[in-house]
């Protein structure tokens, strides 16, 4: 067979360019001689535009979704403009993206996905206060106008603040940096169009509303709508308001009984309980094989033992066959021999499987990539002579989960050092395909110097050089012949230099033009060198690599381990330098850029919440939601079996916006209650259930436009789902923390206020009796 892979370029569209070749290899083979035949495999166009399709349907699921809740609590009408403002915005966004640079991609259309729910936050308290006007019996324009008046500053500030918290996002190092910087590039400009739609578009069609009249006979929907609406205020009148009556009469041992919470959250992590996997392993639909024999291994040897793995793929695509069909779950199977610029001791094989979702028809439906992968494994057993047998399926790798390089000027010290490591390796459950980069290569004549050579000082550069004059020759002078330049060189006869024993024969010259036989001044030892040699900064490195299971394994403790393992190594082997590259190298790159991205966010979303406030401490109630909605988050990733992931810390960033939007709001309306004479019990008490609808609407709108993202099957979109779950089930849970330590704060903040007001007018008091 001959391949040739076909990608596209610059900023041409993928799936036009397969369509094309697809309609070339249609054509073309007609004109085929007899026996040639032109296919394709590997068509990852089909692939992207499956996932397309897939994220597009569960954004459609999430916008009914959306549409539905908002229908429940407010008028349909209503809901219908709250709605309409998410495709307003996304349009605003498909006009930036071409702009920045942003295509449409699996990433951007999760950026979609992401802000599903939280775009229609700013227009849902918006909606929700002018139908709170409207049925005061105010006109639609008082009602429009009043009602977006009265809370233009808290929304404005809450999506300033939600940008804010998805701008780091935008500055991740990392190989998979520029992934993360296309969320950002989507949500940010919905975001910012959402806020002009909201204030300007939403309040000029919600103005020709009118009430309903007593006579006009609702139908069977608006009567079970208006029931469900009647009830839901019924409850936050008869139930939350005692509640929270409750617990601000108790808020400090509230106050108390969150933070244990929060603690015990953190140990839950700390602990191991909760698994860390820096980048999840998600199944591709090709698995490979990729054999290393000793370098200069026979063509005919390696290719041996690649006719083996491939007839072990063969047994997997027989025993994986629908009979009825006659379809396998392994598509097409392809081996190479000789790969690697024509390196005989390397080869290759990969097969193809039916996409997970296309699997309807066959028996084997339930079937897994790395179940394949285990029997494939199995079948093939181990190669007498390999080096190294990696086997891959996975998609997003970005280095290798363990990679621990050494570097320094001795090889045989790096070649210790890395038996030493690769013993250690093997000791790990769950560790698996250890190799190094230090495979043996041809044999090599290596020189050492005997006592003699120091004595009479005969370093061992003198030595080499001196041999290669002799063995290679060196260069007296060149004469011209015609057009051509001929070198004439000096070297040993042939008959004096085609042997071991010819080599120790020959004399060194060394002070005063003496002699000395190479024998009596070095050894010669022959070992294997290395086929390849690596350099960082000057100093030759090694890199000895291992893959893990990541369902089994905790990858945070495992590197804790090794670290602790390479410390005892730098005392064995003092002039060697060991560190954890790969994986580990790339977490460390994207921990101090979310570090830094971190004091950004809380900078940034203090600042924003202070010019509202006019307040130093009122942004600190708003912004003490935050550390809990990690509780949420972390539940849901236990809830749900998986492991806390990089995209799962992302979305835990971008929880910090949401959540800080709702404590705003309510804030922002105590505040109001206050500012018109209300005590600040009274004002906290009135604001959580005037506010109690909309927080809850944003929070229930946010997670059903991401719930149908939860529950998907496809490859490509499961190291997505973390992030999704951390927003959906830390807003969730932060709707709670919202609505009850939001009001709690708001009394202890007014509470260490009075506590030194009246230290003030003490110390006031004691001031003028000591003058009087």
């Amino acid at each position: 067979a001959a391949m040739v892979e076909v990608y596209r370029v610059g900023d041409q569209n993928a799936l036009t360019v397969a369509e094309q070749v697809r309609n070339y290899i249609v054509e073309e083979q007609p004109k085929m001689p007899a026996g040639v035949t032109l296919s394709y495999w590997s068509d990852r166009s089909k692939i992207l535009k499956s996932r397309l399709n897939t994220l597009i349907d569960n954004a459609l699921q999430g916008s009914l979704l959306v549409i539905v809740m908002l229908s429940l609590f407010l008028r349909p009408s209503i809901a219908f403009f709250v709605f309409l403002g998410i495709p307003i915005s996304f349009m605003g966004a498909f006009i930036i993206m071409p702009v920045i640079g942003v295509s449409l991609n699996i990433i951007s259309l999760f950026g979609f996905i992401l802000v599903l729910g939280i775009v229609v936050d700013d227009a849902i308290v918006t909606g929700e206060n002018i139908y709170r006007h409207m049925q005061r019996a105010e006109s639609g324009m008082h009602a429009a106008i009043f009602g977006t008046k009265e809370v233009a500053v808290a929304v404005t500030f809450g999506v300033l603040t939600t940008v804010a918290a998805f701008m780091p996002f935008a500055f991740i190092e990392g190989q998979r940096g520029a992934i993360f910087a296309q969320i950002p590039a989507v949500v940010i400009p919905v975001l910012l169009f959402s806020l002009i739609e909201s204030k300007f578009i939403l309040p000029a069609h919600l103005r020709f509303l009118k009430l309903r009249q007593s006579s006009h006979q609702p139908n069977i929907f608006s009567r079970w709508q208006q029931r469900f609406a009647d009830g839901f205020e019924e409850l936050i009148l008869k139930r939350y308001r005692p509640l929270l009556s409750l617990t601000l009469h108790y808020r400090y041992t509230v106050f108390i009984g969150f933070i244990c919470l929060l603690a015990l959250i953190v140990i839950f992590v700390l602990s191991g309980w909760m698994r860390f996997t820096f980048f999840p392993r998600v199944p591709s639909e090709t698995a490979r094989v990729t054999l290393n024999m000793p370098t200069g291994t026979n063509f005919d040897v390696t290719d041996k033992h690649v006719q083996r793995i491939v007839n072990a793929a063969l047994t997997l695509q027989k025993k994986y066959t629908n009979e009825e069909t006659g379809e396998s779950v392994i598509l097409n199977i392809l081996s190479t021999t000789g790969s690697g610029g024509g390196a005989s001791h390397q080869g290759r094989v990969r097969f193809e499987t039916l996409a997970p979702e296309d699997r309807d028809s066959i028996n084997q439906s339930d079937v897994d990539i790395r179940q394949l992968v285990k029997e494939w494994r199995n079948l093939i057993g181990p190669i007498n002579g390999a080096q190294s047998l990696n086997f891959r399926a996975e998609i997003g790798r970005g280095g290798d989960p363990i990679d621990v390089q050494l570097s320094g000027q001795s090889i045989r010290e790096l070649r210790l050092a890395a038996i030493d490591i690769r013993t250690q390796l093997k000791l790990y459950p769950g560790v698996f395909d250890i190799s190094d980069n230090l495979s043996d290569g041809k044999d090599e004549l290596q020189i050492s110097l005997k006592p003699l050579a120091q004595v009479l000082g005969i370093e061992r550069i003198d030595i080499i050089t001196q041999i290669r004059q002799a063995m290679l020759g060196i260069e007296v002078q060149r004469f011209q012949n015609g057009r051509e330049e001929i070198p004439v060189v000096v070297r040993l006869p042939l008959n004096e230099r085609d042997s071991i024993a010819d080599l120790n024969r020959i004399e060194i010259n060394f002070g005063n033009a003496r002699k000395i036989p190479f024998s009596q001044i070095a050894d010669i030892n022959i070992i294997a060198g290395p086929s390849a040699m690596y350099r960082t900064d000057f100093l030759r490195t090694a890199n000895v690599v291992a893959d893990i299971n990541k369902t089994e394994v905790n990858s945070t403790v495992l590197n804790a381990d090794i670290i602790s393992f390479l410390s005892t190594l730098e005392t064995r082997y003092p002039s060697i330098n060991f560190s954890l590259e790969g994986e580990a190298e790339e977490q460390r790159d994207s921990f101090g850029s979310l570090q830094w991205g971190l004091v950004f966010v809380f900078f940034a979303i203090y600042a924003l919440l202070a010019i509202p406030f006019k307040s130093f401490f009122q942004p600190l109630i708003v912004m003490s939601v935050i550390p809990f909605g990690a509780i949420g988050a972390v539940f849901g990733h236990w809830l749900l079996g998986m492991n806390l992931t990089i995209m799962s810390l992302l979305g835990l960033l971008a929880l910090i916006g949401v959540v800080v939007n709702d404590s705003l709001v309510l804030v922002t309306f105590v505040n109001q209650q206050v500012e018109d004479g209300k005590s600040v019990k009274e004002s906290v008490l009135q604001a959580g259930v005037a506010r109690f609808r909309p927080v809850i609407l944003t929070s229930i709108t946010t997670f059903a436009g991401l719930l149908p993202l939860l529950f998907e099957q496809a490859t490509q979109a499961q190291f997505l789902i973390p992030m999704a779950v951390s927003l959906s089930f830390g807003i969730i849970f932060a709707t709670l923390i919202t609505l009850l330590l939001i009001p709690v704060n708001y009394l202890i903040i007014e509470d260490i206020k009075h506590i030194f007001q009246r230290k003030k007018e003490k110390q006031m008091t004691d001031q003028i009796e000591l003058k009087q």
